[in-house]
């Protein structure tokens, strides 16, 4: 059977999993029902996908439905480029579906999430199979209507309310500019088949603006500064695995709208298409990891981290494209590899953070970390899956996230050679936000894990934390190892993906397994490389050698004497750094441009004994500038318009007269 058969079978047997959880949605195994045929599905689509794209990623499977569109039906097609997402999406959900086996029993809402889980997968699954307008548009609006559905579980809760009106908006703002942008690229004619597109290309004056298009409904999706709004409300408001696929799983999913539309339907790039994409995803990254060193809420801080590493795959798609317009191949290749690359490392790195923080929300019922601490003696198996996912998610070596990174470094030492002045002082500058973003995501992750699972309790729940069940710890495993295996052994992985990018743009990478011991040589030997490999076993052997020495050569004497108190010999959670302490120093470098930060005290006058008090208020100018103004105006023309309800008969009638002379003088004046 043909793979794209299989796929579309995988997201038929979804949609069925869909009535089958309104059906037993009150029953015991719905839970099991659910999640089990999700994960079983989700395999299958993985392994079909691994396979495609390792063995026949030149052969194009198609398939068209009478569907759709009556004159050219619904129109499917797998090639290597949709293979790859097809692998990355269905990991993360067979991964998210084993997690909700066990975190499903704490769940308060499960009849509101066990119909609309695989509904999103299917979405989610049938716009990276889609190969027309009309399909891709409407797989598109399904994905986005479930996962709403999903982050209004708790919808009694205002917040969570807010958090969904705002994904809603946001949303359709970004399908209504990709609906725009296909009629573009459909042109008069009306040829909405991919195929089609794909051979016309547009006029060279539209390709600009089908690229603005393309950014904006794409990037509000995927959570670019300034459309990232609705992320840090959404991906809290979900239940924790919903939260993994939504960060880890579904931007991914804009981002291949993005590569589809810009580098496949849109024609040969121009070297300037990569300015505004280099811009927007050097800004997001910065100000993305910015934002999340603000936050006390652990999967708010989640949240905006994935708006920086979604900067940083932007960042790579835009020096793609300027490589490739200015007919350097090879640079190209070596770009939109580490894109691709840091596409799956996130998927596998996010999610377990997300898993781990929705292991702390079941343990002790808070996400607020200054309410936490100590968890890592309560719950270790938890706390040390955490910290594998905080370090790959900071770029250490030899985890995942630091392979992709040090590939897109790699590519931006080449922007010496390109010939546009512009581009050689725009790279530089986005190598340094990009360095920057690096630094801050450690320190980031570092305050994360440290106030979260170090240190002594800060409060009741904190101290009464159990570990969770051995099903999430389990799907926390298998990313933590993954996490482990691509960062290792990164050179079967840019192998893997050499496809793609050889589809993409006309050339792939050196291939990598021939070299000795598994190195990756991105350029050439004498410029740089890296072996994951050597550097693990380096890690192992002397970190095992230190202990040794430690516990076997060192002195037998042991001296006990009081720990330093600090001033404060009377014991008290209150004395550790919180939160807030932890990022002072940040907020006080970048609060003042970034998010006009104010910090108020309220200090006792001498012999009252009431405690001191700090006040800290940030703003988000994102909202504040753009948004506040657009729904000021909303409002106001709202009110004005209002008045329209209240006319009489003849006032109505005059309003449609007039209409209708403005709409024939439209047409008489049309050339």
């Amino acid at each position: 059977m043909a793979p794209i058969i299989l796929l579309l079978w995988h997201v038929a047997v979804l949609l069925c999993t869909v009535g089958l959880g309104v059906v037993i949605r009150r029953s015991a195994l719905a839970r099991r029902a659910v999640y089990g045929v999700s994960i079983a599905t989700c395999g299958l689509a993985v392994a079909v996908a691994l396979v495609h794209l390792l063995a026949s990623p030149a052969i194009d499977s198609i398939a068209v439905l009478p569907l759709g569109l009556p004159w050219i039906g619904a129109n499917f097609r797998l090639d290597a480029l949709s293979a790859f997402f097809v692998l990355v999406i269905n990991l993360g959900g067979a991964a998210a579906s084993l997690y909700g086996l066990g975190y499903g029993r704490h769940e308060s809402e499960p009849r509101r999430v066990l119909p609309f889980f695989p509904a999103f997968l299917a979405g989610m699954n049938l716009v990276l199979l889609a190969d027309d307008a009309f399909t891709f548009l409407l797989s598109w609006e399904f994905m986005s209507l479930a996962s709403w559905a999903l982050v209004m579980t708790h919808h009694r809760d205002d917040d969570n309310r807010r958090a969904g009106y705002v994904y809603l908006v946001m949303a359709s703002a970004g399908t209504f500019a990709l609906l725009l942008a296909f009629g573009l690229l459909a042109g008069p004619e009306g040829g909405y088949a991919f195929a089609t597109m794909r051979a016309r290309g547009p006029s060279g004056d539209l390709t600009g603006l089908v690229l603005t298009l393309a950014l904006l409904g794409t990037g509000s999706k995927a959570g670019l500064v300034p459309l990232h709004v609705w992320l840090p409300l959404a991906h809290p408001a979900a239940p924790s695995h919903v939260s993994a696929l939504m960060s880890g799983v579904m931007t991914k999913v804009a981002v291949y709208g993005f590569i589809r539309i810009v580098f496949d339907l849109l024609g040969p790039p121009a070297w300037w298409w990569g300015v505004p994409v280099l811009i927007a995803g050097a800004g997001t990254a910065a100000l993305g990891v910015l934002y999340a060193l603000m936050q006390n809420d652990i999967k708010r801080v989640l949240a905006y981290s994935t708006i920086e590493n979604i900067g940083l795959i932007f960042v790579g798609l835009g020096l793609a494209l300027a490589f490739e317009g200015n007919g350097m191949k090879a640079a190209a290749a070596l770009a939109m590899t580490a894109a691709l690359f840091h596409v799956l490392n996130h998927a596998l790195f996010k999610s377990l953070l997300f898993f781990g923080a929705g292991a702390v929300l079941t343990a002790t019922g808070e996400r607020r970390m200054e309410m936490l601490g100590g968890l890592l003696n309560r719950m270790p198996a938890t706390g040390l899956l955490f910290l594998v996912g905080a370090a790959a998610i900071s770029a250490l070596p030899p985890l995942n996230g630091f392979a992709s990174e040090w590939l897109m470094l790699q590519a931006i030492l080449l922007s010496p050679d390109l010939p546009q002045w512009a581009l050689k002082l725009l790279v530089p500058v986005v190598g340094a936000l990009l360095a920057l973003a690096a630094a801050l995501a450690a320190a980031c992750f570092v305050r994360a894990f440290g106030i979260t699972f170090l240190g002594r309790p800060r409060s009741e729940a904190a101290t009464k934390a159990h570990e969770v069940d051995r099903l999430s710890i389990t799907a926390m495993a298998i990313l933590a190892l993954l996490c482990l295996f691509t960062g290792v052994f990164p050179a079967l992985i840019i192998d893997a993906l050499a496809p793609v990018v050889d589809g993409l743009t006309d050339t792939r990478m050196p291939v990598q397994t021939h070299i000795a011991w598994l190195s990756i040589v991105p350029i050439a030997e004498s410029r740089s490389s890296y072996n994951g490999l050597l550097v693990f076993l380096f890690i192992t052997v002397s970190a095992s050698l230190a202990a040794f020495v430690i516990h076997r050569v060192a002195s037998n004497r042991v001296r006990r004497a009081p720990a330093w108190d600090c001033g404060f010999p009377n014991s008290s959670p209150a004395t550790q750094y919180t939160a807030n302490s932890f990022a002072q120093p940040v907020r006080r470098v970048f609060g003042g441009f970034a998010f006009r930060a104010t910090e108020r005290v309220d200090m006792p006058a001498p012999g009252d004994g009431r405690p001191a008090r700090m006040t800290v208020t940030l703003h988000d100018l994102a909202w504040e500038l753009v948004y506040d103004p657009v729904v000021g105006l909303v409002n106001v023309l709202a009110e004005r318009l209002n008045h329209l309800q209240f006319l009489t008969i003849r006032r109505y009638l005059s309003l449609v007269f007039g209409a209708l002379v403005l709409l024939l003088l439209i047409i008489a004046s049309w050339p």
